[in-house]
C-alpha cells in the first residue's frame, strides 16, 4: 500500500536551488509554489485547463506557458456524436515573462490573455464563491463567445498533489483537480448558442506546475455527479484518478469528493491496456485498497495525435463513458455509481 501524506499547513515547495522540499497532497493548495525558485527556468511547464461538460457537450478552455511559448485555446464538442462545433488555438513563442499565470489557482486570482484576437479572462472570486470563465474570438468569420460561470462554494475541498519524479531533485508535477464545481453558460457562435444549466452541467479545474521529464505518460480519470439517496436528497459526488506518472510513493492522485469534501483513497489501475483490446471496449478501474472499483463503457474516443516519432509532441485517447460500480468513503459509506457520464484518457507526451 502506498504511503498517503497528507499536509495540513502551508509548506514551501523548493529550496533556494530548486530541489524539490515537500511529497505528498492536501485538500487544498498549501505548497508554497515560487517561479523565481525552479530550476532550470527553460523546462517549467505552467497551465490553467477548464472543462466544462454536461454529458452531451464538452468545452475545453486551456492555456499555458511553457516559456519558450505561451497558447490560449477553447473548444466545444458534442461527444455524443464526435462532432467537433468550433475550435479556436493561438500560440505565441518566446513568452518567458509574458502572460504568467497566477502562482496559486485555487485562490481569488484573476488571468487575463488578449492578443492575437483573443480574449480570455479567467476571474476566480472565493470569497464570492464563483469562477467566471470568458473567451472572445472569431470562429470561421462569426464572432465566438464561452461564458461560464462556476460556483465553489465554502469550504470545498479539492486535492493538491506534489508528484516527485526519482532521477532529479528539481523535477515535480504540483497540481491542483477541483472537481463537483456547478456550471452555468453558454457558448456563441454568431446566431447559434448552445446554453448548459446548473442542474446537469459542472467544471472542473486541472492547475499545473512542474517540470517533468521529457518522456512520460499518464491516465487521468475525472467525473462530476448528482447521486440521490434513499431519502430523496441530492448529493454531489465526483473522482479525480491520476496514476503511471512520477514517483506516488508519497501519495496518489486518487480522491472521492461527496458534498464538498475530499475522500482519500489508494493507488488505482486498470486490469488490461485499452489499446490492445480497443479503446471503446469497457475500461475496468480498481483500486489497491477496494475502495473504487469502476468500468466505464466508452462511447467516444477523443483522439488526438502530435507525436512525431516519440521525440517532439503528444498523442491522447480521451474515452467519455458511462461508469458502473462502487465506491467507499471514510466514514466506510458505500456509494453505489449508476451510468455516470465521466472520462478517462491514457496519454504519451514528448515535450
Amino acid at each position: 500500500m502506498n504511503k498517503q501524506i497528507e499536509y495540513t499547513n502551508p509548506t514551501p515547495l523548493l529550496d533556494e536551488k530548486g530541489n524539490l522540499l515537500a511529497k505528498g497532497w492536501a485538500r487544498r493548495n498549501l505548497f508554497q509554489y515560487e517561479r523565481r525558485l525552479v530550476k532550470p527556468r527553460s523546462r517549467l511547464k505552467e497551465w490553467d485547463f477548464h472543462q466544462i461538460q454536461d454529458g452531451q457537450y464538452k468545452v475545453l478552455i486551456n492555456f499555458f506557458n511553457i516559456t519558450i511559448g505561451t497558447s490560449a485555446a477553447a473548444s466545444i464538442r458534442d461527444i455524443r456524436t464526435g462532432e467537433l462545433i468550433a475550435e479556436n488555438v493561438v500560440i505565441i513563442p518566446f513568452t518567458r515573462n509574458k502572460y504568467l499565470p497566477p502562482e496559486i489557482g485555487d485562490r481569488t486570482n484573476k488571468l487575463v490573455f488578449d492578443d492575437k484576437g483573443i480574449k480570455m479572462v479567467y476571474d476566480t472570486n472565493l470569497e464570492e464563491g464563483y469562477r467566471h470563465i470568458t473567451f472572445e474570438s472569431t470562429y470561421k468569420g462569426e464572432p465566438i463567445k464561452y461564458d461560464f460561470m462556476e460556483e465553489i462554494p465554502a469550504g470545498h475541498e479539492n486535492i493538491t498533489i506534489v508528484t516527485p519524479f526519482p532521477k532529479k531533485k528539481n523535477q515535480f508535477f504540483l497540481t491542483t483537480k477541483q472537481n463537483c464545481l456547478p456550471a452555468e453558460g453558454y457558448v456563441q457562435i454568431g446566431n447559434k448558442k448552445i446554453t448548459f444549466t446548473k442542474e446537469n452541467s459542472f467544471g472542473v479545474m486541472d492547475w499545473g506546475r512542474g517540470i517533468w521529464p521529457h518522456k512520460c505518460q499518464w491516465y487521468w480519470g475525472n467525473g462530476s455527479t448528482y447521486l440521490t439517496d434513499e431519502d430523496g436528497k441530492k448529493h454531489s459526488f465526483g473522482f479525480e484518478i491520476t496514476w503511471l506518472i512520477g514517483d506516488t510513493s508519497n501519495a496518489t492522485e486518487t480522491c472521492l469528493f461527496y458534498d464538498g469534501k475530499a475522500h482519500k483513497i489508494g493507488k488505482v489501475d486498470i486490469k488490461e491496456f485499452p489499446g490492445d483490446k480497443g479503446w471503446l471496449e469497457p475500461w475496468e478501474f480498481y483500486s489497491e485498497d477496494g475502495r473504487f472499483q469502476m468500468v466505464m463503457t466508452p462511447f467516444y474516443d477523443d483522439h488526438s495525435h502530435f507525436l512525431n516519432k516519440d521525440v517532439l509532441g503528444t498523442e491522447c485517447h480521451q474515452a467519455h463513458g458511462l461508469w458502473n460500480g462502487k465506491v467507499i468513503l471514510d466514514d466506510g459509506k458505500v456509494l453505489e455509481i449508476k451510468d455516470m457520464y465521466a472520462f478517462c484518457e491514457y496519454v504519451k507526451n514528448s515535450w
